[in-house]
């Protein structure tokens, strides 16, 4: 088969702006829940787009680790290529896409660093291989295979069982100004609808073509 020729067909649910909730956070949180309760594969993964200083684009999937009305969490090495991306244009896209749901959520915003004591409790929680990795890993730069198995056996021994954070590891949070959920629908008429920020705080809904 060409790959011109894959197709599917959607056509599980519709999005009507009857049945929206009142913030796009609120409205994240139903999706999100349905999308647990369905049994999607990693619901938190994510793709994040960020833009280097000679404007290309660059994605990769990192995982959602918190969000609430300030934004949508995920942890990483400051001093990684998206790190530092991050920090000269501190702007973020997310994308969100459950196949079983037939949904997306896309969303753009500027970008803060969590606060240490946030950054401290999810380092804390994580099993201890990942901590320990977040220390011996040079995130994005040239390494070796036998190089990173020697850090890590180094580092295994000596930072124990309750590694501190590093320095360079950390939350992002990215405060949205725009969301947009899209729902398949037949005839690749899709339902889009986007909340935007406006400047006195509030969020405005409309429908978007498909």
């Amino acid at each position: 088969m060409s790959v011109a020729d894959l197709r599917q067909k959607y056509g599980k649910f519709e999005l009507l702006e009857s049945g929206m909730a009142a913030t796009p956070a609120e409205q994240f949180t139903h999706w999100f829940a349905q999308a647990l309760e369905a049994g999607v594969p990693e619901p938190n993964a994510m793709t994040l787009a960020t833009v280097g200083d000679n404007q290309h684009p660059s994605a990769r999937i990192v995982l959602l680790k918190g969000f609430d009305e300030r934004g949508f969490v995920f942890y990483t090495n400051y001093e990684s290529r998206k790190g530092s991306e991050l920090a000269r244009h501190p702007q973020a896209s997310l994308l969100f896409f459950w196949q079983l749901l037939e949904r997306q959520v896309r969303i753009e915003g500027r970008i803060e660093k969590t606060s240490a004591e946030e950054s401290d409790a999810y380092f804390h929680s994580r099993p201890l291989g990942s901590r320990i990795g977040a220390w011996v890993s040079p995130q994005s730069r040239p390494i070796t295979r036998e190089d990173l198995e020697n850090r890590n056996k180094e580092l295994t021994e000596q930072l124990g069982d309750d590694p501190a954070r590093p320095p360079h590891w950390g939350g992002y949070r990215v405060v949205p100004h725009y969301v947009e959920f899209w729902q398949g629908r037949p005839s690749r008429l899709h339902d889009r609808l986007a909340y935007q920020l406006h400047e006195d705080g509030s969020w405005r809904l409309q429908r978007l073509a498909p």
